[in-house]
């Protein structure tokens, strides 16, 4: 099984998400793009147990920036064709902003979940906008008819908005997150055992 795990943000949790998700299902973890350090990898690596693997980036760009551009910057030409999921039973794994962060010219990070035929996980942050970017988020991902397992609800609880969202999203959510003051392994296993129920 392949998780990939998307947002309707840039800054919205999804390593912390990947880094929980990997630990509940002892799934291997890859990032196919970074842009700009730190490396989500490492901030995985002292998230999780020892016995998740974590492979190399199928990318590593040099520039904090949306793909394209930060691969236009270091002569690079992303193609989703190119890209190759590393073998596991189970994967997880992280994108690179939202689902229409572009990698080129013509292609998005959408068509990267497409390209790995993986069940989505939405992770959304709860901010004024929130609504609307995650309804807008599902609808541009019905539309092409992907998989979505679920929405992972990360940030000061707001009742209101996830009950519209959860509504209108035709999925259910997996995981609710709260906002923590500090985030280490012994927070990443504790909301590990929550979701566990909820996504095996």
């Amino acid at each position: 099984m392949t998780y990939f795990v998307t947002a309707i943000d840039t800054d919205s949790g999804k390593t912390f998400v990947s880094a929980i998700l990997c630990e509940a299902l002892g799934a291997d973890y890859w990032k196919p793009i970074q842009a700009g350090l730190p490396r989500d990898a490492d901030t995985v690596r002292q998230l999780v147990s020892p016995a998740v693997t974590i492979h190399p980036e199928g990318y590593v760009l040099r520039i904090p920036a949306s793909p394209h551009a930060a691969a236009k910057i270091d002569g690079i030409t992303l193609e989703v064709k190119n890209f190759l999921a590393p073998a596991a039973k189970t994967l997880v794994i992280e994108g690179a902003g939202g689902c229409l962060v572009p990698l080129n010219d013509d292609e998005f990070v959408i068509d990267l979940i497409a390209h790995f035929h993986a069940e989505i996980i939405l992770v959304a942050d709860l901010y004024l906008g929130s609504i609307n970017h995650t309804l807008l988020t599902l609808e541009a991902l019905k539309k092409r008819s992907l998989p979505v397992k679920g929405i992972i609800f990360n940030g000061e609880s707001n009742p209101e908005s996830e009950r519209i969202i959860l509504r209108h999203a035709g999925v259910p959510c997996l995981l609710r997150i709260a906002r923590e003051s500090q985030i280490d392994a012994a927070t990443v296993k504790r909301y590990a055992e929550q979701i566990k129920n909820n996504i095996i």
